[in-house]
C-alpha cells in the first residue's frame, strides 16, 4: 500500500527573507498555497516558493522538477488549473499587472505568456461547463474575495469585479485571529493609533509612506480576518467557493466555502464551515489550498500548515481525503490529520480511522547533549514549535526514544527543525518590493541513521541515510511488516549549511499490547455565540479528538487535544451543534458518545 503522513514528504527550500523593517535576514524553509492537479496521468502540486513543481504517480511519494525561469517563481500563491489539453499558471505579485502563462507540458514546456492586464493576489482560474471562464483573487483583511469573467483568448476581464465574500469575525468564530481565536479585532480608532505609532517608530511621516502600502500597515494593526486564497469546485450543479482565513501564521488556519447557484454569485456560507481546520496535533492549520477529483472520483484537499518560530511564512504543505455528503456539504477529514494514511484507505472511506497509532507521545528521552531549554524531551512532546539541538555539529551527536516496552512499529516520521541560522546570503535578493528574498537554488541534503533495539544494548540500523542526496526534512519511514523495538535512536546526523540537527519530532508509529482506553466521559457548554468548553474526565488515554458538527451523524470538525480542558473557537452564530470525544493511546482509539451542546 502507499502511505503518507503530513507534512507532505519533499524538499521544502530555504528562503533568506530580506527583512527590510527590521534590517536583516531571516532564514526559513517555506512552501504555501498548494494548487494541486491530475494531468496526463500524474498527480502535480504547484506551491509559493518552491522554484518548482511536486510531481507524484501514487499521491504519496513526490519528487520536486524545477520549472523554467522565465515563469514567476518569486510571486506567491500559484494557481494552476487544467483547460482542454493546456495548464494554465498565474501567481501574484501587488502593484504589478501579473501575467497568466500555459502549456501542454508541465516539466518541459514551452510556456506561452499571456500578458495580464491587471494586478492581483492568490488567484484561481475557474473553466466552467460551458466553455465559460471566471477568475477569482483578495488577500487583504480590509477587502474581499473578488470574482469575475474572463475573455478565455485574452483572459481580460469582462465586465466589472464583483466583491463575493467579506470577512465577519463577529458571526464566524473561525475567522477570529490569533492562536486559538484569541486577537479581538480593533476600532478603527485603535487601527489609526497604531499607524501613528508605527510611521513614529520608523520617523517616516505620511508624506513619506506610498498610498498604496497604507491599507496593507494599517490591515496588520486591525486584527481583523484575512479573506484570501480562493478556490472554486463545481459539483452536481452547485459551485463551492473555498477560501481560506484568518491568518497563515496562527494554529487555526482554515478554509471556508461557501455555495451558490451560479459562478459569481450571489453565495451562501455553506452549513458545515470551516470545511478544512487542523487547531491541534504535531503540525497545525489547514488554509489556504486546493480541492482536487482524483480518476477514481474521490476528492483531496491540499492546504497549508503552519510552523511560524523563524518566520511568519514558515509553512509546510498537507493533504487530506475530502468529499461530498448525500446533502452536498463539503468536508475534510484532519481527525488524525498528521498520522501515516494508506491513500487506498482513505479512497474506500474518507473517514477512514488509522491502523497504526502514536507510540512517541512523551516517551523517555536521552542525548548525547543539548542546549539549555531545547533538550531532548522537546523531540517528543507533538509540537513541531518545539526541539532538541545538540552542542555540536558533530555526526557523532545522537537522540535516543524509549517506547516504554517491546512495541509493534510500523512507520516513524523524522522531522528536522532550523534554528537560528546566520550565514552569508547564497546568491542575489530577488522578488518584489514587499515579498525581497533570495530562495536556495542548490538541492541541497539531509543525512541520517536510524536504529533499533529491543534491549538498548544491541542495536540493528533500519535504515541508514548516511550518504543521502535529498533534503527530506520530514521524512516518512514505513513497514508494513512490524518491527519489533522499544528503542530507536538516531545519529549520524548531516544537515545543510553545517549547522546543528534539530528534531522537532521523532514520531513513532505503531501498536502496543495494552488495553485501550476507556470510552471518555466529558461535558461541553457554548461560551457564548462562538466558543465553547470542553471538559474532559481522564481515561488513562494519551490524548483525545474532540469532534464536532451541525448534525449528529456529521461531526465534520475536530481538534486533536493532549488537555484534558480544551476550548473551541471555531463555531458559527446562531448554529446548533452535536459534539464527541474520542480517547486514544498506544493501542488503539475509543470512540465517544455523541452529546447536544449545551
Amino acid at each position: 500500500m502507499n502511505y503518507f503522513c503530513n507534512p507532505v514528504n519533499v524538499n521544502y527550500r530555504y528562503q533568506f527573507n530580506d527583512d527590510q523593517r527590521n534590517k536583516g535576514i531571516k532564514v526559513a524553509r517555506e512552501a504555501a498555497d498548494p494548487s494541486m492537479i491530475w494531468f496526463k496521468g500524474k498527480y502535480y502540486i504547484f506551491a509559493s516558493m518552491t522554484l518548482g513543481v511536486w510531481v507524484s504517480e501514487d499521491l504519496a511519494v513526490w519528487k520536486n522538477h524545477r520549472l523554467p525561469e522565465s515563469l514567476p517563481l518569486y510571486d506567491y500563491a500559484p494557481d494552476v488549473r487544467v483547460m482542454g489539453d493546456y495548464v494554465y499558471f498565474c501567481a501574484s505579485k501587488r502593484g504589478e499587472n501579473c501575467s497568466f502563462y500555459r502549456t501542454k507540458d508541465i516539466l518541459e514546456g514551452p510556456y506561452e505568456e499571456i500578458p495580464g492586464t491587471f494586478d492581483f493576489w492568490d488567484p484561481n482560474l475557474f473553466l466552467d461547463e460551458d466553455g465559460r471562464l471566471y477568475f477569482y483573487w483578495g488577500c487583504s483583511n480590509m477587502t474581499p474575495v473578488w470574482g469575475v469573467e474572463l475573455d478565455p483568448e485574452t483572459m481580460h476581464p469582462l465586465g466589472e469585479r464583483i466583491a463575493l465574500i467579506e470577512g465577519d469575525a463577529s458571526t464566524k468564530g473561525y475567522e477570529r485571529a490569533g492562536e486559538d481565536h484569541t486577537l479581538v479585532p480593533r476600532s478603527e480608532e485603535e487601527i489609526e493609533a497604531c499607524y501613528q505609532g508605527f510611521l513614529k517608530a520608523q520617523n517616516m511621516t505620511e508624506a513619506d509612506f506610498p498610498d498604496e502600502y497604507k491599507p496593507l500597515v494599517k490591515g496588520m494593526f486591525s486584527r481583523k480576518p484575512y479573506i484570501e486564497g480562493a478556490w472554486m469546485n463545481k459539483f452536481t450543479g452547485k459551485y463551492y467557493l473555498q477560501y481560506a482565513c484568518p491568518g497563515t501564521q496562527y494554529n487555526i488556519y482554515a478554509d471556508g466555502v461557501y455555495v451558490g447557484d451560479s459562478p459569481l454569485g450571489p453565495f451562501t456560507l455553506a452549513k458545515s464551515n470551516p470545511f478544512s481546520y487542523k487547531p491541534g496535533g504535531f503540525i497545525p492549520g489547514a488554509g489556504h489550498g486546493s480541492t482536487m477529483e482524483d480518476p477514481e472520483g474521490c476528492l483531496w484537499h491540499t492546504s497549508t500548515m503552519r510552523i511560524s518560530v523563524n518566520h511568519d511564512f514558515e509553512r509546510r504543505v498537507g493533504i487530506w481525503p475530502a468529499g461530498l455528503d448525500e446533502d452536498g456539504e463539503l468536508f475534510c477529514n484532519q481527525r488524525y490529520g498528521d498520522w501515516p494514511m494508506a491513500v487506498e484507505d482513505a479512497r474506500k472511506d474518507p473517514w477512514c480511522s488509522p491502523s497504526w497509532y502514536l507510540l512517541s507521545y512523551k516517551k523517555a528521552m536521552s542525548a548525547s547533549s543539548f542546549e539549555e531549554g531545547k533538550e531532548p524531551e522537546k523531540a517528543a512532546d507533538e509540537n513541531v514549535q518545539t526541539w532538541w539541538r545538540p552542542l555540536s555539529a558533530e555526526r557523532e551527536e545522537w537522540l535516543c526514544m524509549d517506547l516504554g516496552m517491546i512495541s509493534e512499529v510500523h512507520a516513524v516520521q523524522i522531522n528536522f527543525a532550523d534554528d537560528r541560522i546566520d550565514i552569508p546570503v547564497p546568491g542575489k535578493i530577488g522578488g518584489s518590493a514587499t515579498q525581497a528574498r533570495y530562495i536556495e537554488e542548490r538541492d541541497l541534503a539531509t543525512r541520517w541513521i536510524l536504529e533499533g533495539s529491543k534491549d538498548g544494548a544491541e542495536y540493528e540500523v533500519l535504515v541508514d541515510k548516511s550518504g543521502a542526496e535529498t533534503d527530506l526534512t520530514h521524512d516518512l519511514i514505513v513497514w508494513e511488516e512490524r518491527k519489533k523495538l522499544r528503542y530507536l535512536r538516531l545519529t549520524g546526523m548531516e544537515v545543510p549549511y553545517g549547522q546543528k540537527p534539530c528534531i522537532s519530532g521523532l514520531r513513532v508509529f505503531g501498536v502496543q499490547e495494552k488495553e485501550k482506553p476507556g470510552v471518555p466521559e466529558f461535558s461541553a457548554q457554548r461560551d457564548g455565540d462562538l466558543d465553547m468548553q470542553v471538559v474532559i474526565r481522564g481515561t488513562g488515554a494519551l490524548g483525545y479528538n474532540i469532534l464536532w458538527g451541525e448534525e449528529p451523524g456529521k461531526l465534520y470538525h475536530s481538534c486533536m487535544t493532549f488537555e484534558e480542558n480544551q476550548r473551541i473557537g471555531a463555531l458559527v452564530k446562531g448554529r446548533d451543534y452535536w459534539v464527541r470525544v474520542d480517547a486514544f493511546n498506544e493501542a488503539g482509539i475509543t470512540e465517544g458518545t455523541v452529546k447536544r451542546l449545551g
